[in-house]
């Protein structure tokens, strides 16, 4: 089997972790069945269980078992970006509305505290009690990542705090999912940790990538505002690369020192880092996670699942939107 029908079976699979995310609104409110369909349908690309199932393939993971992790993965990967939407004041996602952007705020939070309690039900399916701890510590992890973002007093250096909160964010839920398949598959410890590398590495990687498609992509394309992070006083790789290069423009200490920027400002500096070579410079460290990933998933067993992972770590950071 080449990584092309590999590809081609684990999209069978993903179509049954679909239907298991919408099956966990059976017998409830009809309006929480209609806000998963809503979500499921909503598109995505799915790398979150399509780490899981190639992982867990290669490994051998019983198949029902890394089905209910895969749509714990996907289901906490979706109740975080309800809130997130929420939280952030977003109507769009994709281009398409956000449930926030039809629900009012109070059923929105109600709707995302379901998808979580739904998918850690998923979670205990796998009957494992160490990737429920795993599961239940990385929902910590991300909670805590948004809460420190939150009350951040940029007292670290922003390299530092930008590390962390990614990690907080991505790749977090990367990491327990190849190690959770990983876990599943009654492997041993140097090759669970091999997995749990890979994880990191291309989680890391995915969200610096996005962060840089945050500035060079078209707004209908990210069906978001052009430097929407930057937008909303968040300062990732490409803006901190720019900061440390050029203290001394008026748009950069306009941000720096928390005053209120306006559109035409941040315009400008949005336009500028985007032609810049710190964007170069920025997709060159996310590289550097992607020979790390590689090289943990080199130790990892010869399979098309293997393959497939090699190709999905260099789609995902030479991805475009």
């Amino acid at each position: 089997m080449n990584p092309v029908q590999t590809y081609e079976t684990i999209q069978d699979r993903i179509q049954q972790v679909e239907e298991r995310i919408r099956a966990q609104s059976d017998g409830h409110h009809p309006e929480l069945g209609a806000a998963l369909d809503h979500l499921v349908s909503s598109g995505g690309k799915r790398v979150r269980p399509t780490v899981t199932l190639l992982m867990g393939g290669m490994l051998k993971a019983d198949p029902n078992r890394l089905i209910n992790l895969a749509a714990a993965i996907e289901m906490l990967h979706t109740a975080t970006l309800v809130h997130d939407d929420l939280i952030d004041g977003a109507y769009l996602r994709r281009g398409i509305p956000t449930l926030n952007a039809q629900w009012s705020p109070a059923a929105t939070v109600l709707a995302g505290d379901f998808i979580f309690a739904r998918a850690a039900k998923l979670a205990s399916d796998t009957n494992s009690v160490e990737v429920m701890q795993m599961f239940a510590e990385t929902l910590t992890v991300i909670v805590n990542g948004e809460i420190t973002q939150m009350f951040s007093n940029h007292e670290d250096s922003r390299r530092n705090e930008y590390l962390e909160r990614i990690y907080a964010k991505t790749a977090s839920l990367f990491e327990v999912a190849t190690k959770a398949a990983a876990v599943l598959s009654n492997v041993n410890l140097e090759i669970q940790n091999a997995a749990r590398t890979y994880g990191y590495e291309i989680g890391m990687a995915f969200q610096i990538v996005d962060d840089v498609l945050d500035f060079t992509s078209e707004q209908s394309t990210v069906g978001k505002p052009v430097a929407s992070d930057l937008r909303q006083g968040l300062i990732t790789l490409p803006a901190i690369y720019y900061i440390d290069a050029h203290p001394d423009d008026p748009d950069v200490q306009l941000l720096l020192a928390g005053n209120h920027i306006n559109e035409d400002s941040l315009s400008r500096l949005a336009e500028a880092i985007s032609k810049s070579s710190v964007i170069g410079k920025t997709m060159n460290e996310a590289n550097q996670y992607l020979d790390r990933a590689l090289k943990a998933l080199g130790t990892l067993p010869e399979s098309p699942e293997r393959d497939a992972l090699e190709d999905l770590a260099n789609y995902i950071v030479h991805r475009d939107y």
